[in-house]
């Protein structure tokens, strides 16, 4: 798979709201899916498993199964990848923008 369509499987999981509330869920400790479904009661258990799905696709979510429990741990490392690619290059470039506006604004330095 290419990074593009990995980048793709991150930004589609990260679109919807309820995905990035349940990664908010998961980033102090892993948890079950049924405690996520405790958390999440307006939910039917199945449509938290549609969602889970979409952030272990995504490599968002890494399942561990012991027993019949599945636990579900946050990995941060998709979003550590567009942050390095995306993000941080394009935050670099506005700061110099603002502070060449910035600069014009205060006018010629003495």
């Amino acid at each position: 798979m290419s990074i593009d369509s990995k980048d793709d499987l991150v930004f589609k999981a990260l679109a919807n709201g309820l995905r990035r509330q349940i990664l908010d869920a998961l980033k102090d400790e892993p948890q079950t899916t049924g405690m996520l479904c405790e958390q999440f009661d307006s939910l039917d258990r199945c449509t938290v498993m549609q969602h889970l799905r979409v952030l272990e696709d995504a490599d968002l979510v890494i399942v561990q199964r012991e027993g019949r429990e599945r636990w579900n741990h946050l990995n941060a490392m998709p979003i550590q990848a567009i942050h390095n690619r995306w993000i941080s290059q394009y935050a670099g470039q506005a700061m110099s923008i603002l502070s060449a506006l910035q600069q014009g604004l205060d006018g010629p330095s003495e």
